[in-house]
């Protein structure tokens, strides 16, 4: 049971890691080092999460089994020094221990977390920072790209390098404390969860706002319209940069491939940066070239290898951004479209769903027999908006029920964390199912807010996941290296809240095979039982700040456009993004309309081709039949005169005899003459 369990949590979190790399990544284009080490990121986090509920039930049924053991030693004792057992209170009796569904049996669990833990830290300290380096360079040799990821993580390693020696050093001079390799181990460990519970905090608290307020303000329709056309309008903004900075870059590729020709010792790298470029551009690029001019290097000062390195590395940023906006470009219109379509349904009294742009693809039998436009009319116009404002009521008890949790959980009598209540009426009852369950749900919902709020932040154009296969090698990376940076702080937080973690709850009580991995915290009693406890209690001030909209307000205020609904640059923007979408609507409109005049000519010359082959083959055939008539006609006609001819007896004009005549005949009758003889027979023809 156990290995069938880990079995199918391992696959279903590589599946759910896999689409989401396929959502965001392009599969076919990417470096496969880059796609996998991301993968891997992704995977291992999710597997820490899927797995903490099944450590937790399984940690509760071995708290039994002791205890159960507990009670029979105390009984077997009690009974040596007196014969009467009726004594005992019933209580004492032992307890029914039903193994939960999932139960890892001991000794599996801590060797599988070892290896996921360690693993996805070396990744995220090692592996994926230098492999960023490394994707971003602009060298064209293997080695080149190496030795600039090594530059570039000489610092990185550097400051965490002196963290840990820092810690180090407060550990050794301490004289109650040895330092041996389980304290280093801990050490280590401590210093990656304050990191990753000091970004955390940032993070949950912006998502335990913001994740129930989208959910409300998607179902007010008119206020979705309207930050579609404020994106439609910065999208616009934006996509001209791009193509703006993308013809500069292509500029300067133009003049360094006019200077440096075919026989130039850095021509390879020319044609490398050339293989980068856009298609359309590579054939502008390849007409001006002139082979025939040989290298001078008197005329024209040639670059270097370092300016071409940069060049590089510049032209892969342009042409990633470039394709980028133009993708969401397309994307943006098709939903601007979309909600304006759903505010002209709103009205409609046919009750079904009628599309501007209808979809030129065939429907499948979901469109035809399922999803009706009657059908998809009550969605968009009726259920969708209540559906999600049930949602939104039901995000929000449970980010209530969260942040009283991260700030009460600390108080172990009495147990004023909700979650941690909920867990110890299920321990009472041994209700494994509803534990199970109970963890499944509140871990995803932490790691929902924390993972949301990473996809959703984007730091200039340095750090940007954009779905539909539009983000970056570095993007991906960077967003691993985070999973797994900010995966272990959570789930210890999580056992934190419900009280499974000693340490925290100071109760006497067998560890989660997770927490035994992390070591004792009361190494560093000041961050145990100081920071790990109050900190978290500043997700109040940091949700408070979200709901008044702190941060969008100050990004407002330093230059970058916001969507604030009472601002007069967000109007602006939006009536700036409506023309837009007007524009664009006409241009799609007559390019329909031109391409649905060009089908009917086509279906008009096809059927008017088809008639003219249909006639002329219908003449034809009456030609042939007539024409094969008369020639029919004309060989019976000369067949009767064959006969005629062959029934008629020779004259002999020039007084043969008739048995020399008779010898000149063929079998079947037909007569034989010569030149002589013939001539004389037709002579009065």
């Amino acid at each position: 049971m156990s290995a069938w369990v880990l079995g199918l949590d391992v696959c279903g979190c590589a599946l759910l890691a896999f689409l989401l790399l396929r959502r965001y990544g392009d599969l076919a284009k990417q470096h496969r080092m880059v796609l996998l080490a991301t993968l891997l990121a992704w995977c291992l986090c999710f597997i820490i999460v899927f797995t903490i509920p099944l450590d937790v039930s399984t940690t509760i049924y071995n708290q039994c089994v002791i205890d159960n053991h507990h009670v029979v030693s105390t009984t077997a004792s009690r009974s040596n020094q007196t014969d009467n057992s009726s004594v005992f209170p019933t209580e004492s009796a032992p307890k029914v221990c039903d193994k939960p569904w999932g139960y890892i049996p001991n000794g599996i669990l801590p060797v599988f977390w070892r290896v996921v833990y360690w693993t996805s830290q070396f990744l995220t300290w090692l592996l994926i920072p230098f492999m960023q380096s490394y994707a971003r360079s602009g060298a064209f040799s293997i080695s080149g790209k190496i030795k600039t990821a090594l530059i570039e993580n000489a610092i990185y390693y550097g400051t965490y390098l002196f963290i840990f020696c820092s810690l180090l050093i407060y550990v050794a001079v301490s004289p109650q404390w040895q330092l041996s390799w389980y304290d280093l181990r801990t050490i280590g460990i401590t210093a990656a969860n304050t990191w990753g519970l000091f970004l955390l905090v940032l993070l949950l608290g912006y998502g335990l706002v913001e994740i129930p307020r989208s959910c409300w303000l998607v179902s007010c329709h008119g206020h979705l319209l309207a930050k579609t056309y404020f994106k439609v309008a910065k999208l616009m903004t934006e996509k001209a940069d791009a193509e703006e900075n993308l013809e500069d870059v292509m500029e300067d590729v133009r003049g360094v491939n006019e200077t440096i020709k075919y026989n130039h010792p850095l021509r390879k790298c020319i044609d490398t940066i050339l293989k980068k470029c856009p298609v359309e551009y590579q054939e502008k690029l390849g007409r001006n070239m002139d082979d025939y001019e040989d290298f001078d290097d008197k005329r024209n000062p040639c670059p270097n290898k370092k300016s071409l390195v940069k060049l590089h590395k510049q032209v892969i940023y342009a042409v990633q951004r470039h394709n980028r906006t133009q993708v969401q470009w397309q994307i943006l219109l098709d939903e601007a479209f979309h909600l304006e379509d759903v505010a002209k349904n709103e009205t409609s009294s046919a009750h079904q769903f009628i599309h501007s742009f209808p979809s030129s693809q065939p429907s499948g039998w979901f469109s035809k027999y399922i999803y009706t436009p009657t059908a998809e009319w009550y969605w968009e116009c009726v259920l969708r908006r209540w559906c999600y404002r049930v949602l939104a009521v039901g995000l929000s008890l449970m980010s209530v029920a969260v942040v009283w949790s991260e700030c009460t959980f600390f108080s172990t009598q009495p147990v004023l964390s909700l979650f941690a209540i909920f867990i110890q009426l299920a321990e009472r009852q041994y209700n494994y199912l509803y534990i199970q369950v109970a963890c499944f749900i509140t871990i995803i919902f932490l790691c929902y807010c924390v993972y949301s709020t990473v996809f959703r932040i984007r730091v200039f154009n340095y750090y940007y996941l954009a779905p539909h296969h539009q983000t970056d090698a570095y993007s991906l990376q960077f967003s691993g290296m985070l999973f797994c940076r900010l995966t272990p702080p959570l789930c210890l937080n999580f056992l934190g809240v419900i009280h499974m973690d000693s340490i925290i709850s100071h109760q006497q009580r067998q560890q989660t095979s997770y927490t035994s991995i992390m070591g004792s915290m009361r190494v560093l009693s000041f961050i145990a039982n100081g920071f790990y406890i109050y900190y978290p209690m500043l997700i109040v001030l940091l949700c408070i700040a979200t709901y008044f909209s702190l941060g969008t307000r100050c990004l407002n205020l330093l230059g970058f456009q916001q969507f604030m609904g009472e601002s007069d640059l967000t109007s602006d923007l939006v009536d700036e993004g409506k023309e837009l979408i007007r524009r664009e609507r006409r241009k799609r409109q007559r390019s329909e309309d031109g391409e649905n005049r060009r089908r009917e000519w086509r279906e008009k010359y096809e059927t008017r081709s088809r008639n003219s082959y249909s006639e002329l083959r219908e003449n034809n055939t009456s030609n042939d039949h007539r024409r094969g008539h008369s020639l029919g006609q004309s060989r019976r006609e000369q067949g009767d005169q064959s006969e005629l001819l062959q029934d008629v007896e020779p004259l002999d004009f020039n007084g043969d005899d008739p048995q020399e005549v008779e010898d000149r005949r063929y079998v079947g009758g037909r007569y034989l003459s010569t030149s002589g003889s013939r001539t004389r027979i037709f002579d009065d023809v």
